[in-house]
């Protein structure tokens, strides 16, 4: 087994089979495994798909939309993001995020961990990252600031 090093940790060691995460986990994981089959990824054939649960239990979910014009494209994370954001809800309490990558996980990217930290609002929030197979049957267990430590804030005066 190929290891994958995320922030210095081995990726093994956060990885759960998705069969023993609470039902509410495995519920956004299959969100953002659904919302990948909407990717608009004509350039990159790389679909991506997201879903980020808020503090009333509602889960907005996002694919990856790619443009010609490649500065125009958004991330599956930011479009769920913008999704929830646009309707009033900005307390994000967990994140899924779905791809195909042959060798470890996909995480978001630092666009997207840098803007997901806005709204954590001085706490960290889990984020599971899976393959779209069937049943997705491991998960990489991290947070987005286990990925993205010391992200600029106003707050922390950065």
């Amino acid at each position: 087994m190929t290891q994958v090093f995320i922030n210095g940790a081995r990726d093994d060691l956060n990885v759960r089979e998705f069969q023993s995460l609470d039902p509410s986990i495995q519920e956004l994981i299959l969100a953002a495994t659904e919302a990948r089959k909407q990717a608009y990824c004509p350039y990159s054939n790389f679909a991506v798909g997201a879903a980020l649960r808020t503090s009333d239990g509602t889960i907005y979910s996002g694919c990856n939309i790619e443009n010609g014009a490649y500065a125009t494209c958004i991330c599956a994370e930011r479009t769920a993001a913008v999704k929830a954001i646009s309707e009033g809800k900005r307390d994000f309490v967990a994140c899924a995020v779905v791809a195909q990558q042959d060798n470890g996980f996909t995480t978001p990217c630092g666009v997207c961990r840098q803007f997901l930290s806005e709204f954590v609002n001085g706490k960290d929030i889990p984020l599971y990252a899976a393959k779209p197979t069937n049943l997705p049957l491991r998960v990489l267990c991290t947070s987005v600031l286990q990925l993205l430590p010391n992200g600029f804030s106003f707050a922390n005066g950065k």
